[in-house]
């Protein structure tokens, strides 16, 4: 199969597909909107297929590859929903204790594409959790618009508060190194930046074109950051100059990169959206950045 990439597809349509996405229109707003680029609204459909995620082509490493152990665990969260469901990894024959990473998904919950990310954490030598915010809710259910649906529906105080016992959990992992790093991507990046102004002693974080905190928390976050941000993507990046400056006054040790010409959710290699040259700088950056913090 042909993998479309961006420029196969107008810049006004995928402006419709981010704002989609995001639960700014829904799925007739777009199919409505979205005609007018095609030869109606059975073109639109096709439009909407092609830029929809196919997480089988992009799988990298399968769930049963004999160089990890995987399974899922649930941890309490008394402050939050009672208890999180997540996918544990971890290389499968390491030796000593690892440093440990939360992968904090998209507003779809713990779809296959964050699974494969937690995996190609485990092979790079860290432990990784991706917890399913969607748990309280029945889980992530096999479909990306039913899962959109779902989201908006969760208390967002109860849901950070799982992600924060996730990190916790994590911390206190006995397989782990009490080192835990954070890296999001869209709503998972806005909780990346969330938690590293709520926990002190988080070892790292790293938003993929995720949502800013509030100015006057930013002074309480005293963990390195990676922000990544996509060049294409006016929604997120809004928000960019009074974060910097905000870093900058607090002197937080940070790292932003713009990558110029990106879209918005460059890094999910399920969709057209995906950017194959900076996903793999980003990656790597987030990588070196974890071995740098984590490990020591």
């Amino acid at each position: 199969m042909t993998r479309k990439t961006v420029n196969d597809f107008a810049p006004e349509v995928l402006k419709l597909f981010d704002q989609y996405v995001h639960g700014l229109i829904g799925r007739r707003g777009f199919l409505q909107s979205a005609a007018k680029y095609t030869a109606g609204v059975a073109g639109a459909e096709l439009l909407l297929a092609e830029l929809s995620p196919n997480f089988a082509l992009a799988q990298q490493v399968k769930g049963n590859d004999a160089r990890i152990q995987a399974s899922y665990i649930e941890i309490p969260s008394p402050q939050g929903y009672g208890k999180v469901r997540g996918y544990l990894v971890q290389p499968a024959n390491a030796t000593g204790k690892l440093p440990t990473v939360l992968v904090v998904h998209e507003n779809r919950g713990l779809n296959p594409h964050i699974e494969d990310i937690a995996r190609r954490l485990a092979l790079d030598g860290f432990i990784a959790f991706a917890p399913d915010a969607l748990f309280p809710l029945g889980g992530y259910p096999g479909d990306e618009d039913k899962a959109r649906e779902l989201f908006p529906k969760l208390e967002q105080a109860k849901t950070r508060s799982d992600f924060l016992a996730s990190a916790a959990a994590l911390k206190a992992l006995p397989q782990g190194n009490g080192k835990v790093g954070v890296v999001g991507f869209c709503y998972g990046g806005g909780i990346a930046n969330f938690l590293a102004t709520q926990i002190a002693d988080l070892g790292a974080a790293v938003p993929f074109y995720g949502a800013q905190p509030p100015e006057e928390d930013v002074a309480r976050i005293k963990a390195p950051l990676l922000l990544q941000y996509a060049g294409n993507d006016e929604r997120i990046n809004a928000g960019w100059p009074k974060y910097e400056a905000a870093l900058k006054k607090a002197h937080v040790p940070y790292e932003a990169y713009i990558y110029e010409g990106a879209q918005h959710g460059f890094n999910n290699d399920t969709t057209p959206r995906y950017d194959q040259a900076a996903a793999k700088l980003a990656w790597q950056r987030t990588v070196d950045l974890f071995n740098k913090h984590l490990r020591t």
